[in-house]
């Protein structure tokens, strides 16, 4: 059984005509006439009696139109949900953000796409970037954008923003005009971190390996968000590592203040599967990543 056999048989029910169905529809009598016979011998049901020219619904007929009627009803309206979607009127688009890039940056790129497409569901989930690429990878998340590079050969990136990193310590830290010019001026204060595995701590140990000191050498408190980290430095715990954009608020307050010192500008980065399908509504917005970059 078709939805091209039920369109004829509800056809020829309504109308009661086999010539005017077939009219009304653009084809042959001949193929009409073949579909209701295909339908009944498949079957063994008969759907209509034949009365001189006429033809009349029997008790079969009359309730497998009810069930006809609704199945291409389902299908219309199947078919309408995928118009809808292709077009970006219904669907969701599942993101995936590293902390800082959440929490900083990307809120306002999310109300300008549900703005743009309200009927498209978001949703996000925050981690450090090794954990939002696993979530990518494992296609948990449509797209991911992350302040880390990532190296790995199933993953498609596209450089989106840039952002500048500073080294910060609270008012009173000995490096308060006496900024650190050695390895071992850097191993003698203490330091608040994030995790490894963030991106914002990938560029402190990139730094370091660039002064030539190990990172085993360092004194090091561990905190697993950037306002944790940001808040303990605040109140004393040595110098830490942060993106301005995380930082800005505090050093506007004179609760932080920026240390010279060279550090690499950062990308931030969209992430997509290489070999799954992208969505229109990722498509979207990973446009929108990048007109926004331009």
């Amino acid at each position: 059984m078709t939805l091209e056999q039920l369109r004829i048989f509800v056809a020829v029910a309504e109308r009661e005509h086999v010539t005017k169905a077939a009219q009304d529809l653009n084809l042959t009598q001949s193929a009409v006439s073949a579909a209701v016979s295909t339908l009944e011998a498949r079957y063994a049901t008969k759907l209509f009696d034949r009365v001189g020219r006429s033809i009349v619904l029997t008790e079969a007929g009359r309730m497998f139109l009810g069930e006809a009627r609704s199945v291409l009803a389902r299908a219309s309206t199947a078919e309408q949900a995928l118009t809808d979607l292709s077009g970006l009127k219904r669907g969701r688009l599942a993101l995936a953000a590293s902390q800082t890039v959440a929490g900083y940056w990307l809120s306002p790129l999310i109300h300008d796409f549900r703005r743009a497409y309200p009927g498209v569901e978001v949703s996000l989930q925050i981690a450090n970037t090794d954990d939002a690429a696993a979530l990518i990878r494992q296609g948990e998340a449509d797209v991911g954008i992350v302040e880390g590079e990532i190296d790995d050969p199933l993953l498609a990136s596209e450089t989106v923003a840039e952002d500048d990193m500073v080294l910060v310590v609270a008012p009173g830290h000995p490096w308060i005009g006496s900024a650190p010019s050695s390895g071992e001026d850097l191993i003698a204060s203490e330091w608040t971190l994030r995790e490894p595995g963030s991106g914002t701590r990938a560029i402190f140990e990139a730094a370091i390996e660039t002064a030539g000191v190990a990172m085993e050498k360092f004194d090091v408190m561990v905190l697993a968000s950037n306002e944790a980290v940001r808040s303990a430095v605040e109140a004393g715990a040595g110098a830490t590592v942060l993106s301005r954009l995380v930082a800005k608020s505090s050093i506007a307050a004179g609760a932080l203040v920026v240390v010279p010192f060279q550090l690499p500008t950062r990308r931030f980065l969209s992430l997509r599967h290489r070999e799954r399908h992208v969505t229109k509504a990722a498509q979207a917005f990973l446009d929108m990543l990048q007109d926004g970059k331009t």
